[in-house]
């Protein structure tokens, strides 16, 4: 497994990281049995960088978290933690919290959870728009001084939001989604990113498995899979949206490998301080996305696939309107 490091200040991880959230219902049911073993194969494997948040099934990721990685030593796993998003019973969300003594609370919460003395990156998933992000980067300086966390993250802010951020404490890295059909960072954020020497874990990369060359028009989302109410794989867009992935398909063809493989091997080429996460729940859709990394893409390769899929060409906004709102850039 490669090794690239998260900025001038994060810790060293796998070149490929594990989103954990799929098995925790945000997809449909999940078999809890196989979530952990594709998380024994993922560290067998050598993936370290694990990807969490508290409110993934309202604790469930956790504590699943903590009963696959029992036995495990500590120091060969890097884990990524996201807090402040405020849940309700079923699928409700009721905003962000970020002030610093929910950080604090949240926190106590996770590392319980977890059965961990420490987070090694400790990130708010959304800006809560009522706290300025210097008083919650400031509350989790305060855990790292204190020796519960290790670095710290920001997810799906802006450019300006992570120079506030980036001047309280070092940002290891910004977590945020980043896919063919997900481009918006790449305007400002990316290059902010690269002055300031922080790295970005890329999430998406799939498009909750729209890209992933397996969806299909006639597929429909399972009880409970919040795919059901994604404007990308709505009626009409998602045609469109699948029409590109046979343009890609015919490229990964020509390279001899799949379209997942292709997709991922795109967002890993955009630069040694991009990590994907994949939110693989089976060991197959693991054992598929870690070739992936290994993917040499040509110059020509890069280029066919940017004509299979212009920037922008995607139908559909990544999230329902209620939730684009709480984004600090777009599509």
């Amino acid at each position: 497994m490669q090794i690239r490091t998260l900025g001038r200040t994060g810790p060293a991880v796998s070149a490929l990281g594990l989103g954990a959230m799929g098995m925790s219902g945000a997809y449909g049911a999940a078999d809890r049995a196989e979530s952990i073993a594709t998380v024994h194969a993922a560290l067998d494997a050598g993936v370290t960088l694990i990807d969490t948040g508290d409110f993934y099934g309202m604790g469930h990721n956790e504590l699943l978290l903590a009963e696959a990685l029992r036995g495990r030593n500590r120091d060969d796993y890097v884990l990524s933690v996201k807090f402040g998003m405020l849940r309700g019973p079923g699928p409700h969300f009721g905003g962000q919290d970020g002030r610093p003594e929910a950080v604090r609370n949240f926190l106590a919460y996770s590392l319980t959870r977890l059965g961990v003395d420490h987070i090694d990156i400790y990130r708010p998933a959304r800006l809560d728009p009522a706290v300025p992000i210097e008083e919650t980067v400031g509350a989790i300086k305060e855990m790292v001084e204190a020796g519960y966390v290790r670095h710290i993250g920001l997810s799906e802010v802006d450019a300006a939001t992570i120079r506030r951020a980036h001047a309280v404490h070092p940002i290891a890295d910004l977590q945020i989604e980043y896919s063919l059909i997900s481009r918006a960072v790449e305007a400002e954020v990316l290059p902010t990113l690269r002055d300031l020497g922080i790295g970005l874990t890329a999430y998406g990369v799939l498009g909750r498995g729209l890209i992933s060359g397996h969806w299909t028009p006639d597929r429909a989302a399972a009880p409970g899979d919040a795919r059901a109410s994604s404007p990308r794989f709505s009626s009409g867009n998602v045609e469109h949206n699948l029409a590109l992935v046979e343009a890609l398909r015919r490229v990964a063809e020509a390279k001899g490998c799949s379209v997942a493989q292709l997709v991922i091997a795109w967002v890993a080429a955009q630069g040694e301080d991009v990590v994907p996460l994949v939110g693989a729940r089976t060991r197959q859709r693991l054992d598929e996305a870690l070739p992936a990394i290994d993917l040499e893409l040509t110059a020509d390769d890069l280029a066919e696939i940017e004509k299979a899929v212009p920037p922008g060409s995607a139908r559909g906004d990544r999230y329902p309107p209620a939730f684009m709102s709480g984004l600090g850039v777009g599509n």
